[in-house]
């Protein structure tokens, strides 16, 4: 490699780095980070769970089991059934609900196409409960029960992808609470 083009390289690194320490000083002292991987607690529950924050998905997703939609007072509700491992107790915690549908998500993957119910549920990270978007699927065949995707991820911090667990969660009715704001990334199709 020649002089200049070694020059042109450094300045390149160099720049790449000021941008980098740019960015982590606008982050801010106060944003916590976050690994790939983290233990979560399904909300009001406690249920112990781990979550995997998945950049390149939308919508979190959620296991679910017996999904049904069905009209109540003309709404749309979902019933479903929780059948999740505490990973804390490694007990079974299983659990039947009736929510609103806050709306319908169609995903394309590889598998096609599918459509899911979005409800809203409470999920304790760190010490802050966040009410987010859930997509409810079968994810019985996955390694993490709880998928966070972009939109939760976006009101957590910061996403180091190269580490796991950073943060435990450790919510009380004390913790402060993240209402779900309506979706300022857009309602359209994930995947």
């Amino acid at each position: 490699m020649d002089f200049a083009a070694s020059t042109r390289r450094m300045a390149r690194l160099l720049a790449l780095a000021a941008g980098l320490l740019a960015g982590m000083a606008q982050a801010g002292a106060d944003d916590k980070v976050f690994g790939w991987v983290e233990r979560a607690t399904i909300e009001p529950w406690g249920v112990a769970v781990k979550a995997k924050l998945d950049s390149g998905a939308l919508t979190s997703s959620l296991d679910a089991r017996e999904i049904e939609t069905f009209e109540r007072d003309g709404e749309d509700w979902v019933s479903f059934r929780l059948k999740l491992e505490d990973t804390a107790s490694g007990e079974a915690f299983t659990e039947e609900l009736e929510l609103p549908l806050y709306r319908d998500l169609r995903v394309r993957g590889a598998g096609g196409r599918d459509e899911r119910p979005v409800v809203l549920m409470k999920v304790c990270l760190g010490d802050t409960v966040y009410e987010e978007q859930f997509s409810l699927r079968d994810r019985e065949e996955m390694n993490y029960p709880l998928l966070l995707g972009r939109r939760t991820i976006s009101h957590l911090g910061l996403l180091d992808v190269r580490e796991t667990f950073m943060q435990r969660p450790n919510c009380s009715e004390e913790s402060p609470l993240r209402e779900h704001e309506p979706d300022e990334m857009g309602e359209g199709h994930d995947g």
